[in-house]
């Protein structure tokens, strides 16, 4: 008789952030479980904006940890850590950690005489994406061990710089504010041109001209942009301000790689309505989204406010500019003319169009506590973890087929909302409900649905009322969301129907349907 290779036979999928069994004690003294060190890493990397404190970790603690992570496997398990610092640069879409990582990466590899595994050349170039990266990750490095920079390092800038150094680059970067201008790093790595880019000789050296003889500096006759450039910037000041009123004054900008952060500077007067209605046409899509606030100030027209609503929410802009969804609730939140309330809506629906839209009935909880709400993203934006939270657990339940959608903190209660809703109209139903009782919650709102999906920093107090995930049937999947990257979990994972992902990232959001349809979920690099 077949004991195991039958009809009624089912996979029992796995996901790979993994308890290890050992039992420890949240932040808020509640019963956590211990993450191997490769699944505390994920979640710490892809929720780590470095130096950004969290309620219960101060910035300092949580970017040592992360460090000592990062140097423990890059020894022991460098194959998997190279992936995840390419995966965090590309499409974790985290700059920041990754740049930091790759440099601690190969310090590790240096001290420990490691060899195994990608080589500490091709980490460095692969989380180089930036034309201003190469000088931000020397800077960490001399900054944090001196300004002996091994080979490898060396050799891994060389090889991004002759990739990502161009004309409009060195206009956007090599800046006097900047400790590594792109002469010092040529300098310093030794960087030759690349043989397929014969203008790149040019280019490097009027670079080198420009950091150490910047009055004689001339650049090269072939480079159009940096040649016009130049003449614009030999204007006289009191002639500038007609470059940009003239017909064809936005693409004269354009051709002369002004950006929209130099122009103040070289009109040397106010951005009014004609200077950003000048440069609206080269501006990226994000940039447009942090200036909407500034567009209204200055009185752009409604023709030109039309152009950037329609970029805004141009499905391919925004799948281009990789942006997190809740840059858009930033937007949204402080913009203050309703002309941009749709397109921010809209934009931010795109950004989430890999959200899963689950069968059966699906139970979405969302943390709304106090270490939520006194969690920045980042030291750069007044938006929470709280914020993000929201954005997600509600865009989970709208793509569901049935979903009941709760917040919760020391108390809990459901977030009505109707199917095709606004994600941005539903979130000001949202509240501050103080403390987190995760298992209350979820004993509270269970009833028989087919999974149920978390998203919190999984920091529970209430240790007597036991583990939140031991609430539901094990043989219903529990989905927990990690947004900040704590060493305890609240509940168990890597186990059969307990899953927990980290980041809000497409790449997460991907995995609920594979488990579903019975595979393991692999790290988000190797799916």
């Amino acid at each position: 008789m077949a004991r195991f290779n039958t009809r009624a036979a089912k996979a029992q999928p796995t996901s790979r952030v993994t308890s290890t069994g050992r039992v420890l004690t949240t932040h808020q003294g509640g019963r956590g479980r211990e993450r191997d060190a490769r699944s505390e890493l994920f979640l710490l990397a892809v929720s780590h904006f470095v130096t950004q404190r969290t309620f219960y970790e101060s910035g300092d603690r949580r970017d040592d940890r992360f460090v000592k992570l990062v140097r423990e496997l890059a020894v022991t398990d460098p194959s998997w850590t190279a992936g995840l610092l390419g995966w965090l640069r590309g499409e974790g879409n985290l700059r920041t950690a990754s740049l930091v990582g790759a440099a601690e990466y190969v310090k590790a590899r240096l001290d420990a005489g490691a060899t195994a595994g990608p080589s500490n050349r091709q980490v460095v170039d692969r989380v180089l994406r930036r034309p201003d990266e190469p000088g931000e990750l020397l800077a960490y490095w001399t900054a944090t061990y001196g300004r002996n920079i091994p080979k490898p390092v060396k050799r891994g800038v060389a090889d991004a710089v002759r990739r990502l150094y161009g004309g409009k680059a060195l206009l956007k970067y090599d800046t006097a504010s900047k400790g590594y201008r792109f002469g010092d790093i040529l300098n310093l790595v030794h960087a030759a041109p690349d043989p397929d880019k014969p203008w790149q000789g040019e280019l490097f050296r009027y670079a080198l001209d420009r950091r150490h003889h910047p009055d004689t500096a001339v650049p090269p006759a072939t480079d159009r942009v940096l040649t016009a450039h130049r003449e614009l910037m030999a204007l006289p000041v009191e002639e500038r301000r007609a470059v940009v009123t003239a017909p064809g004054g936005a693409e004269r900008l354009a051709a002369a790689g002004i950006t929209w952060e130099a122009l103040a500077g070289w009109l040397q007067g106010p951005m009014d309505e004609a200077a950003w209605e000048a440069v609206i046409p080269s501006m990226g899509t994000m940039a447009l989204v942090r200036n909407l606030r500034n567009f209204d100030e200055a009185g752009v027209s409604d023709e030109v406010a039309a152009s950037v609503a329609a970029r805004i929410a141009d499905p391919a802009e925004v799948a281009r500019s990789r942006q997190f969804p809740f840059r858009y609730l930033a937007a949204y939140q402080h913009a203050p003319s309703l002309r941009w309330s749709y397109p921010l809506e809209r934009a931010l629906g795109h950004s989430l169009a890999n959200v899963p839209a689950l069968r059966g009935r699906t139970l979405v909880l969302v943390d709304r506590s106090g270490s939520m709400f006194h969690s920045r993203m980042s030291d750069r934006s007044e938006l929470t973890r709280a914020d993000a939270a929201a954005v997600f657990g509600t865009a989970l339940a709208l793509r569901a087929a049935e979903a009941d959608l709760v917040e919760f903190g020391s108390t809990s209660r459901p977030v009505r909302f109707r199917r095709g809703e606004s994600v941005l109209k539903i979130l000001d139903r949202f509240g501050d409900l103080g403390g987190t009782d995760t298992t209350e919650a979820v004993r509270r709102h269970y009833a028989g649905h087919d999974r149920v999906l978390i998203v919190t920093d999984e920091q529970y107090a209430f240790s007597h009322h036991g583990d939140p995930t031991e609430q539901v049937p094990s043989h219903v999947p529990v989905y927990t969301w990690n947004l900040a990257g704590h060493r305890a979990g609240h509940g168990p994972s890597g186990t059969a129907n307990r899953h927990t992902f980290g980041g809000l990232t497409d790449a997460a959001f991907r995995m609920v349907p594979l488990l579903e349809a019975g595979r393991d979920a692999d790290w988000p690099w190797a799916a």
